[in-house]
């Protein structure tokens, strides 16, 4: 019995396994592109659309943490194992969304994001506009944090925060935008200031770890970019 029900997950795992790959793109591409043009934009639209909006809008570059330019398949990446890796080993994928009807046109470039929170990991995208400077936007999810408290940082609201901050500071220098303790203040004109979360105060801290250890690996790629 033991043997036949285990062949039997195995089958079922070997038959459903193209499916979640699949829906595991999907989901990638949809931060990717969410990140990039925020969330109305991609209201109403089906699975579908979000597939072919991302290929006729999105290139992808690999870099190592020096900037350079790597000859590496980015579908075979995952950002967890990289995430795991010294440093000067990782593979890092730059997500180029270039203009809808001007595919001359950079919109954004998108840095994907990995880190802790408060129970477990935290993961998401930053996108970066043309100029390398202006958060367009962000996209955040986890794995455990505390409903109504951490797993606030998944709500659009919360990630609209970050629109509009900065990712250098005023001598030019790459700083990323922090959550702030506490909720309801006004930093409208702080760029490296965000509205935290109330009562969600280490993983705001480990949404800024986060965005503080990956803007240090692309900042090779972001300082070459801007030359």
């Amino acid at each position: 019995m033991t043997v036949v029900f285990g062949i039997l997950l195995a089958f079922v795992s070997l038959v459903l396994k193209p499916n979640q790959d699949f829906n595991r793109l999907l989901e990638k591409r949809d931060f990717i592109l969410r990140a990039a043009l925020g969330e109305k934009a991609l209201e109403g639209i089906e699975k579908q659309e979000i597939s072919e909006l991302y290929e006729k809008t999105v290139k992808v570059e690999v870099v190592n943490s020096k900037g350079e330019k790597m000859d590496v398949d980015e579908s075979k990446i995952s950002i967890f194992k990289e995430y795991k890796k010294p440093v000067a080993e990782r593979e890092l994928p730059v997500y180029i969304v270039y203009n809808k009807t001007d595919n001359s046109k950079i919109e954004s470039y998108v840095f994907p994001l990995y880190g802790n929170g408060l129970w477990d990991n935290i993961w998401g995208y930053l996108a970066v506009a043309g100029d390398l400077e202006t958060v367009k936007g962000v996209v955040f999810d986890h794995k455990g944090e505390t409903p109504g408290l951490g797993a606030r940082i998944t709500e659009p609201a919360v990630q609209a925060r970050f629109v509009g901050k900065k990712i250098v500071n005023a001598s030019g220098q790459i700083e990323a935008p922090h959550f702030q303790k506490g909720e309801g203040n006004n930093y409208d004109n702080q760029p490296l200031k965000v509205d935290g979360m109330s009562g969600a105060t280490i993983t705001g801290k480990g949404v800024n770890s986060m965005l503080d250890s990956y803007l240090e690996l692309y900042k090779p790629f972001i300082e070459a970019k801007k030359r």
